[in-house]
């Protein structure tokens, strides 16, 4: 008897693991080893956005995520859609270790999956306040 996960479930479980802190080969085997996976932005100043290939792209992402910045609040709003396609909208609060600096972001992530794994996997949010959370802060004294 074979199981059906639709987009939702899929989506609903990820970020449930992610927020209970599981590991990041962990949360890697959520998705299918050809996942079309991409994150929009500056890939010379944010290293763990941009183009992941396959469960230890997905792994290498948590892993820099983890050690580059601290999530402070990752609220749903919404999740729409079903069968194995799905659209989650939210908003989140990171901290920037290098810089102390936070990004505050709506987000929307487009989510598909096949088998019960996760094959399509985009995220977009606002790219440059990314960025900026990644200039140092002014030292300057007014």
């Amino acid at each position: 008897m074979t199981t059906t996960v639709t987009a939702r479930e899929a989506a609903t479980a990820l970020f449930e693991q992610l927020s209970s802190g599981a590991a990041p080969n962990e949360l890697a085997e959520r998705f299918d080893e050809r996942v079309d996976w991409f994150i929009p932005g500056d890939t010379s100043v944010v290293p763990w956005i941009g183009r992941k290939v396959g469960r230890t792209g997905v792994a290498e992402f948590y892993a820099q995520l983890g050690q580059g910045a601290k999530v402070e609040q990752f609220g749903i709003d919404t999740i729409i859609g079903d069968g194995d396609r799905c659209v989650v909208l939210g908003t989140l609060r990171t901290t920037v270790l290098a810089t102390g600096r936070d990004i505050e972001t709506d987000f929307a992530f487009d989510i598909e999956v096949r088998d019960g794994l996760i094959t399509r996997y985009r995220m977009f949010e606002d790219t440059w306040a990314v960025a900026k959370a990644f200039e140092p802060k002014s030292t300057e004294v007014g």
